[in-house]
């Protein structure tokens, strides 16, 4: 699993790894709100990065301009 740095949120990292199809296979966020940051890996293990991305992409937290699964979908853009 590779660990990627976010700004501007709770979370430190976000760790991901995907499988060679791009199928999100495991998924660690570093701080945050716990019970958010685990619904959201429940949910999103098993699922394309393309689809978790059109999904989580522009998700705002308060008004930071971005969130845990606004900064997820940045990360998985880069992959």
């Amino acid at each position: 699993m590779k660990h990627y740095k976010t700004q501007k949120i709770c979370a430190r990292e976000i760790g991901i790894e995907l499988d060679e199809n791009g199928v999100i296979t495991e998924i660690e966020f570093c701080g945050g709100c716990d019970g958010n940051t685990q619904g959201l890996q429940n949910l999103i293990v098993g699922m394309h990065k393309d689809t978790v991305i059109k999904k989580l992409e522009g998700i705002d937290c308060g008004s930071k301009g971005t969130s845990c699964p606004d900064q997820l979908a940045k990360i998985l853009k880069s992959l």
